[in-house]
């Protein structure tokens, strides 16, 4: 599942989230709480919900866990996107959920707030297995509940013949070389658009602005403090917002021609995830792939990108709450995290599997990997999608109507903090 298609199913549906709140349950008592998670191997049945590719494959995946667990036999149903949010919402209320499902990242907050989710039995899974951005997903309250599965964050796709020309054989590193690299690519290279930025729309593009606000120093939202109304933010929205007043980036691309623009050279870099790797080389053909190169996001006072992705929770009301965290672990094996990889192309949670050759021996795949150790992602909290389509709502007047930077951090303060965060 990307980022983008989970924050649009999710603000589809923030009603839902109104109706979770009054579902009855208290928010738990947190890691203090968390349960052991008895010996041996599993047994019985395990329900597991998944969503989109995840949902249709892991059930043949599982068939290895139960082949070391002979008494257990993982059912997993496969739930579209936008369905889930209202089907684990209702599951929730009724008390009738699985043992384990799929928890988008932006969701974790809102579920865990309802008590509905159980507390990461730390001596089953140690945090420091996984990257700390994506193990931050899952803290609510200062407590875990739940496990990153897999992972995303965003580079720079450049093409290398047009770089070169531009004076930037390498890439970009810091916030000027993205910049001048951009207009050389334009100037000397020919290129129709030096960059395309994620549109300015009203959906989802927060999550291509937050990593120039983090990247200049700016923590925007922690778990009970919103502080968009600052002089980091407000220069990271002039910088992101120069690309489209200058005319370095489109404010808008009809569907389907990043790619093909970018296959032809039209387009001349672009920020985006590790499924881009797939979709440009299948359409570039043969050879494509040395044509391109990908890049660590550019550096101000630090290199931050996104990270995305879902994690993995159990739930309080399981029917086979043990051998639900047991196959939760076992997904967490490194070699295992490898093995999905290869199965669905999803990047893994788990550090130590980006040491299997599989995926460091990769140039493109272990500059993700090198990301990923600075990657960040907004705080779980219950309230983060209807914070982030006010700023999706306020990026898309700055880069379409030429807003001033400062009222426009000021505009998303006024209004997060309207909002609140839940806690």
């Amino acid at each position: 599942m990307r980022s983008t298609r989970l924050a649009t199913a999710a603000t589809l549906v923030l009603a839902a989230s109104v109706a979770l709140a009054g579902c009855g349950r208290d928010s738990g008592g947190g890691q203090d709480e968390a349960k052991s998670v008895g010996g041996g191997k599993a047994s019985g049945e395990i329900t597991v919900w998944a969503m989109g590719a995840e949902g249709e494959k892991l059930g043949e995946f599982a068939k290895e866990f139960s082949t070391e667990n002979p008494d257990a036999k993982v059912t997993v149903t496969a739930v579209p996107w936008d369905a889930a949010h209202q089907k684990l919402a209702s599951a929730i209320a009724a008390k009738q959920t699985p043992d384990v499902s799929m928890i988008g990242t932006t969701w974790q907050g809102e579920f865990a707030k309802t008590g509905a989710l159980d507390p990461t039995p730390p001596d089953l899974i140690k945090k420091e297995d996984f990257f700390p951005g994506a193990w931050d997903t899952t803290i609510v309250d200062g407590a875990s509940y739940g496990v990153p599965w897999y992972v995303e964050t965003r580079l720079i796709f450049y093409r290398k013949d047009l770089a070169a020309r531009a004076g930037f054989p390498d890439g970009p590193k810091s916030w000027d070389d993205l910049k001048a690299m951009a207009k050389g690519m334009q100037e000397k290279a020919g290129a129709k658009w030096g960059i395309n930025l994620q549109p300015p729309t009203k959906t989802g593009s927060w999550q291509s602005v937050l990593p120039f606000a983090w990247s200049n120093g700016a923590e925007v939202a922690s778990a009970d403090k919103l502080t968009f109304d600052t002089p980091e933010t407000a220069e990271a929205l002039g910088y992101y917002q120069s690309f489209f007043t200058e005319g370095l980036a489109p404010t808008a691309l009809p569907e389907g021609s990043l790619e093909p623009g970018f296959v032809k050279g039209d387009i001349g870099a672009f920020i985006s995830g590790p499924w881009h790797m797939g979709i440009v080389e299948e359409q570039g053909g043969a050879g494509f792939k040395d044509k391109y190169a990908v890049a660590r996001m550019p550096m101000k006072k630090s290199s931050t990108s996104f990270i995305g992705g879902s994690s993995l929770a159990v739930f309080k009301d399981a029917k086979n709450r043990d051998a639900g965290w047991k196959f939760v672990q076992w997904l967490s094996k490194p070699e295992v995290q490898v093995k999905w990889y290869q199965a669905v192309k999803d990047l893994p949670a788990v550090q130590a599997a980006w040491d299997d050759q599989t995926l460091s021996g990769d140039t493109y795949l272990a500059t993700f990997g090198d990301q990923l150790t600075s990657a960040k992602a907004p705080p779980a909290i219950p309230t983060w999608e209807q914070i982030a389509s006010v700023v999706d709502t306020e990026i898309e007047k700055l880069c379409k109507q030429n807003a001033d930077p400062a009222a426009t951090a000021k505009a998303i303060q006024e209004q997060a903090s309207a909002i609140g965060t839940g806690s």
